[in-house]
């Protein structure tokens, strides 16, 4: 049962069938019926959904879909490859993929990109609720309806989903930071379609983004202090028309910057670095010195704390707070921006972020928009 029985398939219908039955029941659970290996090279793509799925694999379970006469065929029934299953598939009208080197920057397909962005959500909400997951677990399912794609890929489209997110303001999903150079047309849409209907993560997003804090008491600030992140330029779409931004219910990063005891307890843990650096410094005196002005002074001097170099000279200090991550949009007031610009060699922004979890900082000196990129109307700073 060589090439004479492949030429017994001669029904689109039935390798439309075998397709629809893989995408339903998953591949691994496909393969591991029918007793085929993951292909390595051939994929066909399935015109309805877009999704590549094994070949020979494929072309084995469609033998189960023809008349009585016939029963799926084992892998050992036939050969796979360019000669046999190729030209087979070519001549019923599907398109077969060669997944080789050449392919890997293939764009996704609109498929691909739903089922990815959904399983994204999930786990997204299942952070923000506090709920457990486990994202190799998520991956690897999801890697079972996504063949032609590698694990890097994934976490590289994961990346780009975090982006959409944060433009879309909303949090990220934690050890995805945003990468900004991806499908931009097609995955804002997607994204936008599924948020817009996904009541659950709506709560789930307004709630952390409003849930009190209180003061981290850290006894050790050694560990505290890290590295900006870089601005990232966007390789974008060029745009034929003009098109709104998707809709969204609201801007969760600008209402989580009205958390007032947020806000508050980062200026707390602020003070007490700057504090803790001083005296690391063995200049406890100036220490000592150190002022929570917007406590003391109140709001509108344009910085938070009033603190000191080595020699003395005046150290000025806004402090933005957030519970997501390190590449989490900022807002920043007009007085704020123009004090930085005022006192350029003086002014320093401190960014805490993972604040509930552990607190980490970065210092941005100077006026802001020399390390993010300032939107003119809301003064909404980014990393890209």
């Amino acid at each position: 049962m060589k090439r004479s029985l492949l030429s017994s398939l001669t029904s689109r219908a039935a390798v439309q069938s075998a397709l629809k039955e893989f995408t339903e029941v998953g591949r691994e659970a496909f393969l591991r019926k029918y007793g085929f290996r993951p292909a390595r090279d051939y994929f066909v793509v399935d015109p309805d959904t877009g999704i590549k799925a094994d070949s020979k694999a494929i072309v084995g379970a469609a033998f189960k879909y023809l008349p009585p006469d016939f029963e799926a065929l084992r892998p050992e029934d036939f050969s796979g490859g360019d000669a046999t299953i190729v030209p087979l598939l070519t001549s019923l009208g599907f398109v077969v993929k060669h997944m080789g080197a050449a392919n890997a920057g293939e764009d996704w397909t609109r498929y691909e990109v739903e089922l990815i962005v959904a399983d994204y959500l999930s786990m997204l909400t299942s952070e923000l609720t506090g709920q457990r997951y486990n994202k190799t677990e998520h991956r690897n399912d999801l890697l079972k309806h996504l063949p032609g794609r590698s694990k890097g890929s994934v976490e590289f489209k994961h990346a780009n989903i975090s982006a959409v997110m944060v433009e879309l303001g909303f949090p990220y999903l934690k050890g995805y930071k945003p990468r900004v150079n991806f499908q931009r047309k097609l995955l804002t849409e997607i994204v936008a379609e599924q948020v817009i209907r996904h009541c659950i993560l709506d709560q789930a997003a307004l709630s952390a983004v409003e849930m009190p804090a209180q003061p981290v008491p850290v006894k050790d600030f050694s560990k505290v202090l890290t590295a900006a992140p870089k601005a990232e330029l966007a390789a974008r779409e060029e745009k034929a028309e003009y098109k709104p931004r998707p809709p969204i219910k609201r801007d969760y990063l600008e209402r989580e910057s009205h958390n007032r005891s947020l806000g508050q307890a980062g200026e707390e843990f602020a003070l007490n670095f700057e504090r803790w650096r001083l005296v690391q410094l063995g200049v406890g005196q100036l220490a000592e010195k150190v002022e929570h002005v917007s406590k003391t002074q109140g709001d509108g001097l344009g910085y938070d704390i009033l603190s000191f170099e080595t020699d003395g000279s005046e150290k000025f200090i806004e402090v933005k707070t957030t519970a997501f991550g390190e590449r989490t949009p900022f807002f920043v007031s007009a007085n704020e921006l123009k004090f930085a610009r005022s006192r350029p060699d003086e002014f320093r922004l401190y960014r805490l972020f993972d604040f509930k979890q552990v607190p980490k900082l970065f210092e941005l000196a100077g006026p802001i928009e020399r390390h993010c990129a300032l939107d003119a109307s809301t003064y909404r700073a980014s990393f890209g």
